[in-house]
C-alpha cells in the first residue's frame, strides 16, 4: 500500500477494507482456515440478504469462513474499516494514541470498546521472530530503565500498631531494551531485572558474534565470555561515549517510550505494561529509517493479526 491517508477508502468503506485485508491475508489466493485448501476457485462467495458480507464457503470441506477467522478481529462487531483505521492511527502515531482518542476518532459507543481494540492491535504487533539481533561486525546495545511510580513499602511499628510512615522504595517496573544499532530492537518488561534474568535475555536474543555495548551495570558482567566483545561506558563518571562505544540507541528508544507513556497514555498498570512495550517496539522496528511509511507499517500490523486471538478476559489480565 502506498503512503496511506485518512481519506483512503479502506478506512471508510467496509467492502474496500475487506478487500484490502483479504489481499494481505491471502496473497496466494483464498485459504480455507478449516481444511487449508488454497485458491480463489476453491471457495464460493455466499450472497443473500441475511448473509454477512465477505462470507465464503469452501468447496472441499463445505465449511463457511471469512478473512477474519483466526485473527484478532474474529467475532468483533466493529466494522472492519474501523479496525483498519484504528490500526493505522496506532501505527502512524510515533508516541501512540489513547483509547479515549480512538473512541472519538472512530465514533465508538464506549471507551471499553476502544480500550479492547487497542489491546487487540497490540497483540498483532507482538514480534514472533526468533531471529537474533546483531551478528558479525554488528553492535547491539543493552540497557534497562524503570517506568512508573516507585514501590511504596508500608512501615509498621514493632508493637503492631498502625503505620506511621511509608518507605519509598526503588521503582518496581523494569524494562530491558536490546537495540541493534541501525536495526531492530527487542524490548521486554520483566518482573525483576536481576543478573540471572537479564543475562539470559541477552544470550537468548543476541547473536554470539555481536559486539555488545552496555553501561557499567553489573547485570552484564561476564558478557565478554559469550559475545565477540563486551564494551562499556561509565555513566556514573559522566562518560556517555568513547569512540563508537555508547548506548545512545537504547536510550533514544527509552526517550520515545517514556514520552509516549507519560504524555499520551499517562496511566498504565504493571500488568499491562508489556503490551505497551510491545507497541513501541513494533513502531521502532518499522520506522522510516528502515524503509517503512505509515501505510507499510499498518500493513505489517494487519499481517500480524493472523494466528492470534485475544478475549476481553485475557486482555484484562497480565500479559505474559
Amino acid at each position: 500500500m502506498a503512503h496511506a491517508t485518512l481519506s483512503d477508502p479502506i478506512f471508510h468503506d467496509a467492502d474496500a477494507a475487506r478487500a484490502h485485508f483479504e489481499k494481505l491475508r491471502w496473497p496466494e489466493g483464498r485459504t480455507c482456515p478449516h481444511c487449508g485448501v488454497v485458491g480463489d476457485d476453491r471457495s464460493t462467495l455466499l450472497k443473500g440478504k441475511s448473509t454477512r458480507p465477505g462470507l465464503y464457503k469452501c468447496k472441499e470441506c463445505m465449511e463457511p469462513f471469512t478473512a477474519t477467522i483466526g485473527t484478532v478481529y474474529e467475532d468483533s462487531k466493529v466494522p472492519l474499516n474501523k479496525w483498519l483505521l484504528a490500526t493505522h492511527l496506532m501505527c502512524a502515531s510515533k508516541k501512540g494514541i489513547s483509547a479515549l482518542q480512538l473512541q472519538r476518532e472512530l465514533a465508538l459507543g464506549s471507551y471499553r470498546t476502544a480500550w479492547f481494540m487497542a489491546h487487540r492491535i497490540r497483540e498483532a504487533m507482538i514480534d514472533t521472530s526468533d531471529t537474533p539481533l546483531g551478528g558479525e561486525g554488528k553492535v547491539v546495545e543493552a540497557d534497562e530503565t524503570y517506568f512508573g511510580k516507585p514501590a511504596i513499602t508500608p512501615v509498621r511499628r514493632a508493637d503492631g500498631r498502625p503505620f506511621l510512615k511509608q518507605k519509598k522504595g526503588r521503582n518496581s517496573r523494569p524494562v530491558v531494551a536490546l537495540v541493534e544499532r541501525g536495526g531492530r530492537a527487542k524490548v521486554f518488561h520483566v518482573a525483576v531485572a536481576d543478573k540471572k534474568t537479564v543475562s539470559k535475555m541477552v544470550r537468548d536474543n543476541v547473536h554470539p558474534a555481536t559486539r555488545l555495548h552496555t553501561d557499567e551495570s553489573r547485570l552484564y558482567t561476564g558478557s565478554a565470555d559469550v559475545f565477540a566483545s563486551h564494551e562499556t561506558v561509565k555513566h556514573s563518571a559522566g562518560e556517555y561515549a568513547r569512540g563508537d562505544v555508547n548506548t545512545n540507541s537504547a536510550e533514544g528508544f527509552f526517550g520515545v517510550f517514556k514520552k509516549g507513556m507519560k504524555g499520551v497514555y499517562q496511566h498504565c498498570s504493571e500488568k499491562h505494561l508489556n503490551r505497551y512495550v510491545t507497541e513501541f517496539g513494533f513502531r521502532h522496528n518499522t520506522r522510516a529509517a528502515l524503509g517503512y511509511n505509515d501505510g507499510q507499517r499498518t500493513d505489517e500490523a494487519l499481517k500480524g493479526t493472523v494466528g492470534k486471538r485475544l478475549t476481553y478476559r485475557r486482555a484484562d489480565e497480565a500479559h505474559v
